[in-house]
């Protein structure tokens, strides 16, 4: 059995997320059948980290293993042939049975777009929405309470496991004004579940002037799941990278 680590991208809209579920569709799955078929036996994929329904991914990581012997480029040719056109495998790598996509990944790259073009519908699935204008000046300066290492209690939705550090460090949260968008840039060693999502809706209700940076200090301070009740919407959400021990990464 060989082990290999594979970079996929996908379009989240039709998806359930990654993770396989009994009554919809899920990228893990998709990917699980098209390695199956090609294995002739059934293959198990690990994943660098979850994705949630209708997120999108420029660089996802996983790794399986596999008894078939094909090279990188044959795995990349023949899991496309099988996979949805909406899933695509950018890179395969043979790598030593000790990687693990998960537990190596060192850190993160998350990006949120956001729009105030609420008419146009090809910004629908890939951007999230809203009518008014944002001040991205005052974005950034809210941005800034977040960086560095901190308890991220308040914001994440999974339930309190003792034994799980919900301790994490943003190295970057950028808030960049693009043409008909707003462009969050978050770089960290590891998130938490909707941390993300909650993360940009807070600065985006900043952006509204309806949040001030007191207020978010004071929910980042209280590490209290309940303290913060803001999500932003799935579709704006973009995994774009994952580097590793080696400092190397899928996406350079």
């Amino acid at each position: 059995m060989d082990r290999y680590k594979v970079t996929v991208c996908y379009d989240g809209t039709n998806y359930a997320g990654w993770q396989k579920q009994d009554n919809a569709r899920s990228i893990q799955e998709e990917i699980e059948y098209a390695l199956a078929k090609i294995n002739e036996e059934a293959v198990e994929i690990v994943a660098s980290g979850r994705t949630d329904a209708h997120v999108h991914a420029l660089a996802q990581v996983f790794h399986f293993d596999a008894k078939k012997a094909l090279s990188d480029e044959q795995w990349v040719r023949a899991c496309n042939s099988l996979l949805p056109k909406d899933i695509r495998i950018l890179k395969v790598e043979k790598v030593s049975d000790s990687f693990h996509a998960r537990f190596d990944a060192v850190r993160k790259r998350y990006d949120y777009y956001i729009t105030n073009d609420v008419l146009n519908p090809f910004l629908e699935n890939y951007m999230g929405k809203d009518r008014k204008s944002l001040d991205v000046a005052y974005m950034q300066e809210c941005a800034n309470v977040f960086i560095g290492t901190h308890d991220f209690t308040s914001f994440t939705s999974s339930k309190i496991d003792e034994s799980k550090s919900r301790i994490k460090t943003i190295y970057r949260l950028e808030v960049q004004q693009e043409a008909n968008a707003v462009h969050i840039i978050f770089e960290g060693n590891a998130f938490l579940r909707y941390m993300v999502r909650m993360l940009a809706q807070v600065l985006i209700e900043a952006g509204k002037h309806r949040l001030t940076k007191e207020a978010i200090s004071q929910m980042l301070e209280a590490k209290d799941k309940h303290a913060c009740r803001y999500k932003a919407s799935a579709n704006g959400l973009y995994l774009v990278r994952v580097d590793y021990q080696d400092n190397s990464s899928p996406m350079g």
